[in-house]
């Protein structure tokens, strides 16, 4: 059967489109009306050589350069004798030989918390990867911070929103809502937390080792030097003041903190998070909203022998409205599909594993970049995606949002819909132009009910 028949009005991939070729319904009466302008001759000038002609040289260009990189990295060309890192290559070896897939400009999309300097206090560390290690992350920035067990991380405030994983042992959060409430709470690997902006809050390591954590912060610029400490405050205000305001003897007073304290060391409570909660007033000042999360205890929206995904968002964590966060496990040998996020930028954490990620930008752009645990990621907007794992064992990496929720779009369907798009790849880039412009839309439509998980024709 020819092609003709089989598509009824639709002309084989090499026809050109003329008025009288056209399928017979209300959107080809529209086309036929501005194809009928043309001349044959003045038709394939203007839209097969403008359009056609320029894709394909475009593309041509693009192969040369590919086939130019292939061929060089199976030469000489490729080799480097002078001065080299060698556990810097080993660990990136696709970013200082990437894929001939890899073209143009890209902004950094890799950063390593190990390349950035300790902040060091009698009872912890801290250190951060912020807008100024990744220029591109606008959005969102990132702490780690380590307590030894009965250590403080001291009362304090920020301008953005404080979302914590822990990574390793136990600690005690305590936060202040705005109208007085209080929440104490026990956190251990896996827990997560979350803290308003303006929201007083403090964390203290337990035994036996104390806690690390990572803490996420939906401001780009922010730091971890720059929070509101209450010792920093109340050292900055007269003794007068602070003796009428908070009626206490000048020698109370004199006692107070004359400098931050920031991180420092404490005993490991005796009492337990009721306890506590009774010593500050017991239920009339307890909030009623939980600030904690067992998040790595939270079943996968989605599992496969490739792997598992859990989501922690407002829909399940409802104080965590600007915030939105993805566990990924990525067995050995799989691949988080190609997909996108219309919504927010990604910012990634790896907290195990090995892998590789290539970002996608138009015009051309890709950019291909390795992993390993302790670093972070960053993928822009909209940016197609995918995550690889490379190494033998599973893969753990965070994806962070400063968003209220996550959304994404893949080549392998969409939220709330699995067909696959590959057929439909397929059928639309073996149309002639005209007809794939007025059905390109379908590719976009997700899921079409009269489909029934079959191929629908093209008409």
């Amino acid at each position: 059967m020819s092609a003709q028949n089989k598509h009824k009005g639709v002309p084989k991939h090499n026809a050109v489109f003329e008025p009288d070729s056209l399928p017979a319904n209300p959107k080809s009466e529209q086309l036929r009306s501005i194809v009928a302008d043309f001349s044959r001759r003045k038709f394939l000038t203007a839209s097969s050589v403008a359009l056609f002609g320029s894709a394909l040289a475009g593309l041509n260009a693009r192969a040369q350069s590919r086939a130019s990189i292939e061929a060089g990295e199976h030469d000489h060309s490729a080799s480097d004798p002078g001065p080299e890192d060698k556990p810097v290559l080993e660990a990136n070896p696709d970013v200082n030989m990437p894929p001939p897939t890899d073209f143009g400009d890209m902004p950094a999309l890799w950063y390593s918390f190990d390349l950035v300097k300790k902040r060091i206090e009698e009872g912890g560390w801290t250190h951060e990867v912020t807008e100024l290690e990744l220029p591109a992350s606008k959005d969102i920035a990132g702490v780690n911070m380590r307590l030894t067990a009965g250590s403080y991380r001291e009362m304090h405030w920020h301008t953005a929103d404080e979302w914590s994983y822990v990574l390793y042992g136990h600690a005690r959060v305590t936060v202040m809502s705005p109208d007085g409430k209080i929440f104490i709470g026990d956190v251990s690997e896996g827990d997560t937390w979350i803290f308003p902006a303006g929201h007083p809050h403090s964390i203290q390591g337990l035994d036996p080792d104390g806690t690390e954590f990572l803490l996420v912060f939906n401001q780009g610029d922010f730091s971890e030097d720059g929070t509101m400490l209450l010792s920093e405050f109340v050292a900055t205000m007269p003794p007068e003041v602070l003796m009428k305001n908070m009626k206490l003897s000048k020698e109370a007073v004199s006692k107070f903190p004359q400098k931050p304290l920031y991180i420092f060391p404490g005993d490991v409570p005796g009492n337990t998070v009721d306890q506590d909660r009774a010593d500050v007033g017991g239920q009339t000042v307890t909030t009623s909203e939980s600030y904690t999360y067992k998040f790595r205890a939270e079943p996968p929206f989605r599992s496969s022998e490739g792997g598992e995904m859990r989501k922690l968002d407002s829909t399940n964590f409802p104080v965590s409205k600007k915030i939105a966060a993805i566990h990924n496990i990525i067995k050995p040998g799989h691949v988080r599909e190609l997909h996108w996020h219309p919504n927010a930028s990604e910012w990634q954490y790896w907290i195990a594993g090995k892998g590789r990620m290539t970002v996608f930008f138009p015009v051309g752009n890709a950019r291909t970049v390795d992993f390993r645990a302790n670093d972070v990621g960053y993928v822009p907007s909209n940016a197609g995606h995918y995550i690889e794992n490379t190494g033998d064992d599973d893969v753990v990496f965070l994806e962070m949002f400063a968003a209220v929720q996550r959304t994404f779009r893949s080549t392998n369907g969409c939220d709330g819909c699995r067909r696959k798009w590959q057929w439909r790849i397929l059928a639309l880039t073996r149309q002639p132009w005209q007809r794939f412009r007025m059905k390109s839309w379908e590719l976009f439509r997700g899921c079409r009910a009269r489909s029934r998980g079959k191929p629908a024709r093209l008409r």
